[in-house]
């Protein structure tokens, strides 16, 4: 994953601050580590979106059959039931 912030310049900050070197240097992993779980880089979003593309794309064309399978099903039930009232008649 892409550093989404500079973690030196936290770590200079900190010095600067009066920090010791270690709590300085700890202290900017544990904000590298944090920003770079919770947040998404473009690349993700990218891979995301192609993820899902591919699964509308699959969920369209299932709901396209089932839709075809019912139409079919409601079609041969209405020329099955238009005939037996043509018989009654």
């Amino acid at each position: 994953m892409e550093t989404i912030f500079d973690t030196l310049r936290i770590y200079e900050r900190l010095k600067d601050a009066d920090l010791s070197e270690k709590a300085a240097k700890e202290i900017a992993g544990v904000f590298r580590e944090s920003i770079e779980e919770r947040l998404a880089t473009k690349r993700d979003l990218k891979e995301l979106e192609k993820h899902f593309d591919l699964r509308l794309k699959e969920l369209e064309s299932s709901i396209k059959a089932d839709i075809i399978k019912w139409v079919a099903a409601m079609l041969a039930a209405q020329a099955g039931f238009i005939s037996a009232l043509v018989k009654l008649l």
